[in-house]
């Protein structure tokens, strides 16, 4: 079985980071539907994105909903440092705070994990 930790990191200045998150949902969602032990962790400037893709009026609303259980959740750092920690909860996402604050990437490649990122 497949074992994928979705690492979502793009930021949203450019028009180049909405393909990014596409992306991210995408293979989150494929591998979803195929099966795979597959989660979606939003890291960095990415926390931005879920209070926009929690938005039912945002383009890509219907495929982050598609694979909401599959979120693992957002840096609890990152979300505050951004700002966005009130939206991150109202989203209903939890918070990842494993290492110092953070998602520990390490500790998933430990569970076998492999890594993708955008």
């Amino acid at each position: 079985m497949i074992k994928l930790s979705v690492l979502l990191l793009a930021g949203t200045e450019a028009h180049s980071d909405l393909a990014r998150v596409l992306n991210a949902l995408e293979l989150t969602k494929e591998a979803k539907e195929a099966g795979d032990e597959v989660e979606l962790v939003f890291d960095g400037a990415a926390v931005e994105w879920i209070p926009r893709l929690n938005d039912p009026e945002h383009k890509l609303h219907p495929v982050f909903n598609a694979v909401k259980d599959r979120i693992a959740g957002a840096c609890e750092f990152c979300a505050g440092a951004f700002d966005v920690k009130a939206e991150v909860k109202e989203a209903g996402i939890p918070f990842l705070s494993e290492y110092e604050g953070h998602p520990s990437i390490r500790k998933r490649i430990a569970e076998g994990y492999q890594i993708v990122s955008f």
